[in-house]
């Protein structure tokens, strides 16, 4: 084969009917619309309101909110584009930005969920700033590696990726040379570490139901399982899809695309109803802010 050094990819985005392509457009537009209102809904809440900023939760929920917003800007705009006339092209430099960012960010979320009970006396504002800032370069560094290991290799024609946005598994088949150190790297530094932290959150909840059970009143219980369940589904729908497909790295399934797209763009839309704007904390910090803007406008 002949090394070709590309200049732009082709990105053939999701498969679709042709007929579905403006309803896809307009529901894929909305997602993105509203992830971005909701998160920047939630931030501005937790900074304006003093009893949420104090607080090292609502700190982290900003961090997340903050996430989101960035992950889903980095990969649903590029989608919204499929179902358009627009060129499917990237240059080589954007494919290279976008597989870094989308690791650096999608690596960098993480969930605090040991010893829930015991949550206000663990947790301080140290602890909280060491959090963020290990998670943060813990995944700059991920996506650092997974971006130089990936665009290290050469690459032949043609230079379509079967894929909506550059991803590992999409581009190495594009490669013109030996790429099992970049699937066992990715096997592992992807596939089994998501594993791995979605066993341990299991295992979190597991010790959350057995203090659940312990509330004497039923109504305090079904409030308890109902944030735990949507939390839990919220957690399978981000890690599951995520390790169904970095455990099978060179799998060509066409439902990769498909189910790359709840991780993607459903996980960053559903987060901000699921942790943050369902607590009553919340709902009452929106309350108090309307009411102050409320007031502020009568006096003028």
């Amino acid at each position: 084969k002949v090394i070709i050094t590309f200049t732009t990819f082709i990105l053939l985005g999701l498969s679709h009917p042709p007929n579905l392509r403006t309803l896809l457009f307009l529901v894929f537009f909305c997602i993105y619309f509203l992830t971005q209102l909701g998160n920047l809904l939630i931030l501005l809440t937790v900074w304006a309101d003093p009893k949420l900023h104090a607080r090292p939760m609502y700190i982290l929920l900003g961090v997340l909110s903050f996430l989101d917003m960035w992950l889903s800007s980095v990969i649903v705009p590029r989608l919204i584009l499929d179902f358009t006339p627009a060129s499917k092209a990237i240059p080589f430099a954007g494919c290279v930005a976008q597989l870094y960012f989308f690791h650096f960010l999608g690596s960098t979320q993480y969930l605090a969920i040991c010893h829930p009970l015991r949550y206000s006396v663990l947790m301080n504002g140290r602890l909280c700033t060491m959090l963020v800032a290990g998670a943060w370069v813990a995944g700059s560094i991920h996506g650092s590696i997974q971006a130089t290991l990936t665009f290290r290799l050469p690459y032949c024609g043609p230079n379509q990726v079967d894929y909506f946005i550059c991803d590992i598994p999409a581009v190495l088949r594009l490669a013109c040379a030996d790429t099992t150190v970049n699937e066992l790297v990715t096997f592992v530094d992807i596939g089994v570490v998501a594993a791995s932290c979605f066993m341990l959150i299991l295992l979190s909840y597991a010790n959350i139901v057995h203090a659940i059970l312990k509330i004497r009143t039923a109504d305090g219980r079904q409030q308890a399982f109902s944030t735990c369940g949507s939390h839990l589904t919220m957690v399978t729908v981000y890690y599951v899809p995520c390790i169904f497909i970095y455990l099978r790295a060179g799998s060509k399934s066409p439902l990769d695309g498909a189910v790359a797209v709840f991780y993607t763009a459903v996980t960053p839309l559903l987060n901000p109803l699921i942790y943050t704007l369902r607590k009553q904390e919340v709902k009452s910090a929106l309350k108090r802010i309307t009411a102050g803007r409320g007031v502020a406008s009568a006096n003028k």
